[in-house]
């Protein structure tokens, strides 16, 4: 659905990594060719690519930048990057209160650049979503630089107009074997797909349900959903097939360790399930983005990069970093 972003007084653009492989994909139109020659995601005309470009700023020293996408995009083209090692990372969904569900996640990760992203795809949802610039192949000065076209396609966390909510953690133990028939995505991409197609958790899920993942040279994930209703889902991949656990009310966690068909006294075995479970716990699966930001900083790592809520009914979105700070921004709701 189209609709037109009423920022907090700043452009967004929210910078993820990228750890998975994709299919290749159309060529980009002229005069929109990546500075390596690879296929641009970009399908805007030139006018929408000086404005993009032109939104860039940044905002903290992590460094963070913001950036709103002007335009279309095409989510199926080039390769997602690829982290030499596993990330961790801790989510959470708190739908206790069906008034105020909310989604949070600690991204775990090296020290790199991090954009906060505003789309609008003319035929799909607009969102909000979080990327770790270091994979879009920037330099140290990204002003300008053309391979920020691609930002879509690496959102490694986000949630849409409709208040549906995804993010990724890494699960070592993940294996997807590939289902004839089906398109291959990377395994960040798929939640670009997710953002722009799905308004509910089945609908989140039946995207999954269409695509095979490419786990090549990992980390193999899994993936947290939920939204604005109060349901929520973990999407794993056991033994090569995609398994799916849902539930509704209360709240579900995700750290890095499996959680489908795995009992909760083992989940809780983990340091960080177990310190956001027995928090959750006590607050009845009912936390505001403060009570949230403070179960985030209990499981909190050295590497921890960016903190995240998104308030899935209201549209919220409140943002803290490394080096201290916090930015909100407002996505409106349709």
């Amino acid at each position: 659905m189209r609709r037109t972003f009423l920022g907090a007084g700043v452009a967004l653009l929210l910078a993820v990594t990228a750890c998975s492989g994709a299919e290749s994909g159309p060529t980009a139109p002229p005069g929109v060719a990546t500075p390596t020659g690879t296929p641009s995601a970009s399908r805007q005309d030139p006018g929408q690519v000086e404005k993009t470009l032109a939104s860039l700023r940044k905002v903290n020293d992590l460094p963070l930048y913001e950036m709103t996408y002007v335009g279309a995009y095409d989510a199926t083209v080039g390769t997602d990057a690829r982290p030499a090692k596993a990330f961790g990372c801790s989510l959470f969904a708190a739908t206790g209160d069906p008034a105020r569900p909310l989604f949070a996640r600690n991204f775990d990760w090296d020290a790199n650049p991090a954009m906060v992203l505003r789309t609008d795809p003319p035929d799909g949802y607009a969102s909000i979503s979080v990327v770790d610039m270091s994979y879009l192949g920037v330099g140290p000065d990204p002003t300008g630089d053309r391979r920020l076209l691609n930002a879509p396609l690496l959102p490694f966390d986000g949630m849409n107009e409709r208040g549906l909510a995804i993010g990724l953690a890494a699960d070592d133990g993940a294996r997807a074997v590939p289902v004839p028939g089906r398109a291959t995505v990377g395994s960040v991409r798929i939640q670009r797909l997710v953002l722009d197609q799905a308004a509910t958790v089945d609908e989140a899920v039946a995207v999954f349900e269409r695509h095979n993942l490419d786990f090549t040279d990992g980390p193999p994930l899994h993936y947290l959903l939920a939204d604005a209703t109060g349901a929520s889902a973990v999407v794993e991949f056991v033994d090569g097939k995609m398994s799916v656990d849902k539930g509704r009310g209360g709240w579900r966690a995700l750290t890095n360790v499996p959680v489908v068909g795995v009992d909760e006294q083992r989940r809780r075995a983990d340091h960080r399930y177990g310190v956001i479970a027995a928090a959750l716990d006590r607050a009845g699966g009912a936390v505001d983005a403060p009570a949230a930001f403070e179960i985030l900083n209990d499981v909190r790592q050295s590497h921890t990069r960016w903190s995240v809520t998104y308030a899935l009914r209201s549209g919220e979105v409140r943002l803290t970093t490394a080096t201290g700070g916090e930015r909100r921004y407002q996505l409106p709701m349709s």
